[in-house]
């Protein structure tokens, strides 16, 4: 292979070919001069990727029982006909792109999937439903998975921070189908041995297939619950193109009109090869105690805490003020009461649940739960939700927000929360982990899926894919 003058993208994409994983497959090596090093990919991230498996799976299992997600596999089911990967939730199997669109849709359908804050973006929706199709297809084995995962999310990871996360989405594009492309086609392009001009290529062909716009948070609509579905989709095409000898742009994600440029009026180019090997993408992660956006969580887990301190009732309360990002004042101020999804994306509305439900319960946003007037009668009582310098500054790594109650006798309590729960400043442990999985899948699943996930290591995927066989 002739090496052209080095851009942004083969740099990435050279990294990411030359990494192997528990396998000892290995890609081509990086181009001379690229940042960190390659090689082997640590154990500890195909740990975390496990976790991120394990998570994903999960989300997916009981995303699949929503009525947007059951329209999805259908679509799949009549686009894709009959193929080698597993469609879960529904017992049937079709080609990977289709598999990969109604697993990722699942896996996005319930706001339960999990996050890297400062991409604002959803990893596990996009990547895994893609490297998962692919694997099943190709007969790979479960380490050989983790380590696509982990390869995965460090594209999607970059691709959404170099982007400039923050100006992309107040623009109007979500992040999660927008960088999510280049998440699955490389987790993809791993497991089809891409070396590293393969995966630029791939790259450049992601860039096209890259879409979806917040409108969803203006004037509703269930758009949103495919985004994911589509990156997975798109990247895997992408993929699969180029193993058919399609050629992309060169500088997909760094050029004049490239993925950063195109979509962002603030892209931080450099971060597209900061510290390659030193800092990860799967370091970063958000796994979500609540089913509801992200940005929103510090707001919830504030509630929560002062919920619990002062044993507050809703007849206590006259006013609730809340403070968070630009973002959030922006994106996630919204009636909450008037659709499953702007109950998941509403600020006002989770205060409200935070305090007279469990927003940890997915149960919580059924429609005849948002249509308690009660929970009506409490949003109300949310009479402002602004933006504040302190916690912009930290938008999105850490993720920040403040509640403040105001009583009827004129006690004013407030909460900050910096570094929300299930975030990387603040983890959850292995057993709550756990336990958001079997809550999730509890008799949606066979009850040997988390004991298959959790060893998938030293097993081959075909045994994921019977472990997701409708229970008997």
């Amino acid at each position: 292979m002739t090496e052209l003058a080095h851009t942004a993208t083969e740099e990435l994409a050279h990294f990411l070919a030359g990494l192997s994983g528990l396998s000892g497959l290995s890609g081509l090596s990086g181009l001379s001069g690229s940042s960190g090093s390659s090689g082997g990919i640590e154990p500890r991230l195909t740990a975390i990727a496990t976790d991120c498996l394990l998570d994903t799976v999960g989300a997916m299992v009981f995303g699949a029982t929503q009525p947007w997600s059951r329209a999805a596999i259908e679509v799949a089911k009549a686009a894709g006909g009959s193929g080698p990967s597993t469609i879960i939730g529904d017992g049937t199997r079709t080609t990977p792109a289709q598999a990969a669109f109604a697993n990722g849709a699942s896996a996005h359908a319930f706001e339960l999937d999990d996050v890297h804050e400062e991409a604002i973006s959803h990893p596990g929706a996009a990547v895994i439903p893609a490297a998962f199709a692919i694997a099943e297809d190709r007969g790979a084995s479960g380490a050989e998975l983790l380590a696509a995962i982990v390869v995965g999310y460090e594209a999607m990871g970059r691709a959404g921070i170099a982007v400039g996360p923050s100006a992309h989405m107040l623009g109007g594009f979500h992040p999660t189908s927008m960088s999510g492309v280049f998440g699955s086609a490389a987790a993809v392009g791993h497991l089809l041995g891409f070396d590293g001009e393969q995966l630029t290529m791939a790259f450049g062909l992601a860039v096209t297939l890259a879409s979806g716009t917040m409108e969803f948070a203006s004037s509703g609509g269930m758009a949103k619950r495919i985004h994911a579905g589509r990156a997975a989709e798109g990247g895997l095409t992408a993929a699969l193109l180029v193993a058919g000898g399609m050629e992309g742009a060169r500088d997909g994600l760094a050029g004049v009109y490239g993925f950063c440029r195109a979509f962002s009026p603030e892209p931080q180019i450099e971060l597209l090869t900061d510290r390659l090997g030193e800092r990860w993408m799967t370091d970063e992660l958000t796994i979500k105690p609540y089913a509801a956006c992200s940005d929103i969580h510090p707001m919830i887990q504030a509630t929560q805490e002062l919920r619990a301190e002062h044993d507050l009732r809703p007849e206590r309360i006259d006013r609730i003020e809340a403070e968070g990002p630009t973002k959030a004042a922006t994106q996630n101020s919204l009636d909450g009461t008037v659709s499953v999804m702007a109950a998941q994306y509403s600020a006002e509305f989770n205060i409200a649940a935070a305090l007279l439900a469990d927003p940890g319960d997915p149960a919580t946003y059924r429609p005849e739960r948002i249509a308690d007037p009660a929970l009506a009668d409490l949003q109300a009582k949310v009479v402002s939700v602004e933006a504040a310098p302190e916690f912009d500054a930290t938008y999105a790594w850490r993720m920040g927000g403040r509640v403040t109650i105001t009583l009827v006798d004129g006690t004013v309590l407030s909460r900050t929360v910096h570094g929300q729960k299930g975030s990387m400043h603040q983890p959850l442990t292995a057993e709550e982990l756990g336990r958001k999985f079997d809550h999730l899948v509890g008799g949606r699943a066979r009850p040997e899926l988390a004991d298959v996930i959790r060893t998938i290591a030293d097993r081959p995927v075909a045994d994921l894919g019977r472990a997701l066989a409708p229970p008997d």
